[in-house]
């Protein structure tokens, strides 16, 4: 099956972890529960079309570098782009297809410089104004959102964002998704409240693709529904 869409964009889920911890038997690394979902996930759908995000903000460097490193042989698999947040110097280290700037991060234009076309560059926005900005800055992807409210931001997350519609990072919802998949020229990744098939058929008809923390690597069977959201996204484009 092959779905419309960039070249150097060609996955349609995103899976955001929330950290990686190694667990030892002796000398022995044992994947984590979370490796095993997301082994899981990636069995489920055709290779190249989920991509994987580390965020693991408190972690410090040298226990996030060992974790990418996991990551990226486990994505490596099964054919997974894997995106580092915010650390662009770990993302190098372990050769990860892209990196992913928080709003407050790095400047795209300053990460590009470094890397040139050799890695993608995917930024989290919140509203239009912020998404426009990272596009001209040469990121080749957005998160957008949260399209519903959600729990998923702790406040050390929501403290570091500029207040949207006189609060912290507003949902923008539905409509203001679509105004942003209309405006901007590159993928535009729904997140935030993304955990029914219900939501990601409703975002998908708005013209984007998804982006999620829990909706699958939190699921009781990660397999059965990565399969079930990879399947609105291909039904709904190809309809």
């Amino acid at each position: 099956m092959t779905l419309p869409g960039p070249p150097r964009v060609g996955f349609w889920l995103y899976l955001i972890t929330d950290g990686v911890f190694e667990v030892r038997q002796g000398q022995q690394l044992v994947p984590t529960p979370l490796e095993g979902r997301l082994c899981s996930a990636l069995s489920a759908v055709p290779r190249g079309m989920v991509a994987v995000q580390l965020r693991a903000r408190q972690m410090d460097a040298g226990a996030l570098l060992s974790a990418a490193d996991r990551l990226r042989q486990l994505t490596a698999r099964f054919g997974a782009p894997l995106f580092i947040n915010d650390r662009l110097d770990v993302a190098l280290l372990v050769e990860a297809d892209g990196v992913h700037l928080p709003a407050a991060g790095l400047p795209p234009r300053a990460a590009r410089r470094l890397v040139g076309t050799r890695m993608l560059l995917g930024s989290s926005t919140h509203n239009l104004a912020e998404a426009r900005a990272a596009v001209t800055e040469g990121v080749d992807f957005v998160t957008f959102g949260p399209i519903w409210p959600t729990p998923s931001k702790p406040a050390l997350d929501v403290a570091a964002f500029p207040p949207v519609h006189g609060s912290l990072v507003s949902p923008v919802g539905v409509a203001g998704l679509a105004e942003a998949v209309a405006a901007l020229p590159v993928p535009v990744f729904a997140l935030g409240g993304v955990d029914c098939i219900e939501r990601a058929r409703e975002c998908i008809a708005a013209g984007a693709r998804i982006a999620c923390l829990r909706a699958v690597l939190g699921a009781q069977d990660p397999a059965a529904t990565a399969r079930a959201l990879f399947a609105v996204c291909s039904g709904e484009l190809n309809a």
